[in-house]
């Protein structure tokens, strides 16, 4: 059984945890470092989600600490005051926090002043000692992040890819089931929230993918944790992108047209049917998605062939789904020869493995 997002959350946080101890156990108990603190500090939050994450917080970490330290020592020997320098020192550190490109580092560098201000270590001695002891824990926290089971974020883009198939199938089979009897714009209003919502998985599916890529960053073990199916390909998005726009678009008309003429239900709902059945079939049903997409396309040609009837009474709205449905088909056509070469694929490794 695969991991789950608990685990990931349980594994960050003890590596978190052993690498405070370990920095620790260097600065505190063996170097016996003035400022040990700051080492499992520094390594406590530099275990991140990712290693290229830690790596990049590892760095704007350094700039900030350096740069509130320096700001702090500098107001501190200026003034020779706690008071007077805290007022000159920290709104600098506080706006140098704000930078956008330091991220949420940002918040260390008034942190760092006011730890050298309020203990008053502003020699030269005790700002070697920080920077030392926060490049330690920086570098116990990338180390340990990289070395003990680095994050691999995989699993997001593959539930998500079963998810979309799953989602669509169920909507158009529900809108099918749904316009073969009299149905109202309330209802029909339903079916066009379900397919608005179907936008936002695709949407999230392009989150997961930018966190998955990030993962693969600089991570020495991602080769060892690699998952036995490879995430599909970045055009894959773009494609239930335009499948997602056009069952939204069909629900639409559906819902602005709030009634169809006696005629179209009939070859309409077994072509929205066949669709879902495409998309509900298993991954390595060629044939079965062979036929639910010939079954869809013959009945798209019914549909046509009512738009082409003049005597039709719903014809803007007929007209709109019937272009709707063709640009539907044409996408998920590409989705089956995909799936088909996937399965093939995985039949011939299978019987030569």
């Amino acid at each position: 059984m695969e991991a789950g997002p608990e685990r990931e959350t349980a594994v960050q946080s003890l590596k978190a945890a052993g690498a405070a101890l370990l920095a620790w156990a260097i600065a505190g108990w063996w170097w016996h470092a003035p400022m040990a603190l700051l080492a499992p500090w520094t390594a406590l939050f530099l275990v991140q989600g990712t290693v290229y994450r830690s790596l990049l917080s590892a760095l704007q970490q350094v700039v900030v600490v350096c740069c509130g330290t320096l700001l702090a020592a500098g107001a501190l020997g200026l003034t020779h005051h706690t008071m007077a320098a805290m007022a000159l020192a920290l709104p600098a550190a506080v706006l140098l926090g704000n930078y956008a490109r330091l991220g949420g580092q940002g918040l260390y560098a008034p942190t760092a002043a006011l730890f050298v201000l309020a203990y008053g270590s502003s020699s030269g001695p005790d700002i070697l000692h920080r920077l030392l002891e926060t490049l330690l824990g920086a570098a116990i926290g990338i180390a340990v992040n990289a070395a003990v089971l680095p994050p691999v974020h995989s699993r997001g883009v593959h539930r998500l890819r079963e998810k979309l198939p799953r989602d669509c199938a169920d909507l158009l089979h529900t809108v099918a089931d749904g316009i073969e009897e009299p149905y109202d714009q309330e209802r029909a209003h339903g079916w066009y929230d379900r397919a608005v919502r179907l936008a936002d998985v695709v949407t999230e599916l392009r989150t997961a993918r930018r966190s998955s890529h990030e993962s693969y960053r600089f991570n020495p073990g991602h080769r060892l944790r690699r998952s036995a199916v490879p995430p599909p390909p970045e055009d894959w998005d773009f494609t239930w992108d335009r499948i997602t726009e056009h069952i939204r678009a069909i629900t639409r008309s559906l819902s602005e047209a709030g009634w169809l003429a006696d005629s179209v239900p009939d070859v309409l709902a077994p072509q929205l049917r066949a669709a879902g059945d495409v998309l509900a079939s298993r991954q390595d049903a060629v044939e079965e998605r062979r036929r639910a997409l010939d079954t869809a396309e013959a009945a798209h040609h019914r549909l046509a062939s009512a738009l082409a009837d003049s005597g039709n009474e719903a014809t803007p709205a007929l007209g709109a789904m019937t272009a709707d449905t063709r640009r539907l088909l044409d996408d998920l056509a590409g989705v089956v020869d995909a799936w088909n070469g996937d399965a093939v694929a995985r039949e011939r490794a299978a019987r030569h493995g």
